[in-house]
């Protein structure tokens, strides 16, 4: 079961394993949103968690496919429970230590290695050097620099976080079909409408992902967005809600410059989904 963890409203997934699952297997994309441990300060490439939308959330919820959980606030410890913490945090430590000495002897290993391949090269360097300087060249190859210890500094040691663990700690199950502070949406009007506009759509076997960078509510694909660009922008109407004029040329000009057909999605009296696409004629 994918454990979906949601804080005011975000729907997270920690787990590697379960973000590759969600894709492959449900055609959802959801958005990584995490900094990957080695370049933290760039993001052009980013990692886990992912984050998905709520309809994603939802639809996974709905197929029994995930279930929505939420942190508990930290407790005190009880008496025993303090000791079964420090032996594993010191456990912990240890662990470190051991792949710090690793580390060290498999760098120290490649270091010696590396000097040994260039001796010849430091030493006629070197008797370059002292023949500049008129000292007179000293036949006897000089191995200081091959026997000087080296010592791995702690801070270029690499470290593995974790990111997903079998116990991340104590959780509650959060119900998403009543709003609460993790889950808001439950009841509202646009996520009924957004939700069952993504159904719909993800049933017909489209790709979607969010839309806002285009003005709308959803990107529609026709296959896996690594391979295809969107072709329809899905804008959400709810009953009642009205629509302006001058908001919908916009959007539709919008999705005429970039190549992509808007697509008005509403819901009828009956609860089905309707589908009203507009096009610029003059570019038929």
């Amino acid at each position: 079961m994918i454990q979906i963890h949601v804080l005011q409203g975000a729907a997270l997934v920690w787990s590697a394993e379960d973000a590759r699952e969600i894709r492959e297997r449900f055609r959802l994309v959801g958005t990584l949103a995490g900094a990957l441990a080695r370049k933290p300060r760039q993001n052009t490439r980013l990692g886990l968690p992912l984050q998905l939308l709520p309809e994603e959330a939802r639809l996974l919820a709905e197929l029994g496919a995930a279930v929505l959980v939420t942190s508990i606030e930290t407790q005190l410890l009880a008496e025993g429970e303090e000791s079964t913490q420090a032996s594993k945090v010191e456990a912990y430590q240890q662990e470190l230590e051991e792949n710090y000495q690793e580390q060290q002897r498999l760098a120290a290993a490649e270091r010696g290695a590396l000097l040994a391949q260039l001796a010849d090269h430091i030493a006629e360097g070197r008797a370059r050097r002292r023949e500049q300087r008129g000292e007179t060249a000293d036949a006897v190859k000089d191995s200081g620099l091959l026997d000087s210890p080296f010592v791995l500094p702690h801070g270029s040691m690499m470290v593995q976080l974790p990111t997903a663990q079998c116990h991340p700690g104590r959780v509650k199950q959060v119900d998403w079909t009543s709003p609460s502070p993790a889950w808001p949406y439950a009841g509202h009007p646009a996520h009924e409408t957004r939700y069952q506009v993504f159904r719909e759509l993800w049933g017909r076997g489209y790709y979607l992902s969010g839309g806002s960078k285009f003005g709308g509510d959803f990107l529609v694909y026709p296959g896996d967005p690594l391979r295809f660009h969107a072709h329809y922008i899905a804008l959400c109407c709810p009953p009642g809600t009205p629509l302006p004029l001058c908001a919908l040329v916009a959007a539709a000009r919008l999705g005429t410059s970039v190549k992509k057909t808007l697509l008005l999605c509403s819901q009828s009296t009956d609860g089905a989904v309707l589908f009203t696409s507009l096009q610029w004629s003059g570019l038929q």
